[in-house]
């Protein structure tokens, strides 16, 4: 595998292309293009994403295949009102612990033109996940840090939080709590949204995700402690 040199406008042309394509007929037409300017640079910046990220969270796993870092571009269409073969972006997931990368706090990556989005936490909790998740929320030493946290990065106005579901405190827990609004959670993350940046076009695109990735840690460290 060659060493990770940026991805190329014809990253961005197949994906726009295949918004108004979206049919298998199109995308055999255009494998090739998807093999070699999407899977290729695609599966480089795993390698090289997940080095650079290990200098700050040591266990992160990134594996540089479809399933694993890589999500399958093909939809799963069984339950969906929407018949459209493939995803029209691309993710990559960097993850931290023992359970599956779904159940486990991670970085992700999201490219669909003309924006990026650049994230960590987790998307969805896991059922294991949740009454241990609300016990941390209102333990006077877990959600005290956990408050800090979040602080810190609602201060940024280029970070996005999210994850709030519920419209009241689920029953059986507190509203008059301090972190009230926090057990209104389903899932738990923070991130940056953005046009397409030139550094994408580059090795420097490794630098760029990490200088966004790097105020996230705390949060994601908060969960993976909390996961355990």
């Amino acid at each position: 595998m060659d060493a990770f040199s940026g991805f190329k406008k014809e990253t961005v042309r197949f994906f726009n292309g295949l918004r108004r394509n979206n049919d298998r007929a199109w995308f055999a037409k255009h494998r090739e293009t998807y093999d070699k300017h999407v899977m290729e640079p695609a599966k480089a910046f795993v390698v090289a994403m997940g080095e650079r990220l290990r200098t700050a969270v040591p266990g992160i796993i990134a594996v540089p295949m479809v399933n694993k870092s890589i999500f399958r571009i093909n939809r799963d269409t069984r339950f969906s009102l929407d018949p459209s073969p493939y995803k029209t972006n691309l993710g990559l997931y960097f993850w931290e612990g023992r359970r599956s990368r779904m159940e486990s706090s991670g970085f992700y990556f999201h490219l669909e033109p003309p924006d990026i989005i650049l994230g960590s936490g987790m998307y969805t909790f896991p059922d294991y996940f949740v009454l241990r998740y609300r016990r941390a929320v209102v333990d006077p030493k877990l959600g005290r840090e956990l408050g800090k946290i979040l602080a810190v990065l609602a201060e940024r106005k280029d970070i996005e939080i999210g994850g709030k579901h519920y419209k009241r405190v689920p029953a059986g827990c507190d509203p008059g709590h301090p972190n009230a609004e926090l057990l209104k959670h389903k899932s738990l993350w923070a991130g940056f949204g953005s046009k397409i940046p030139e550094e994408f076009y580059s090795a420097r695109l490794v630098d760029y995700c990490y200088e966004r990735y790097e105020p996230l840690v705390p949060l994601h460290r908060w969960l993976v402690k909390l996961a355990g």
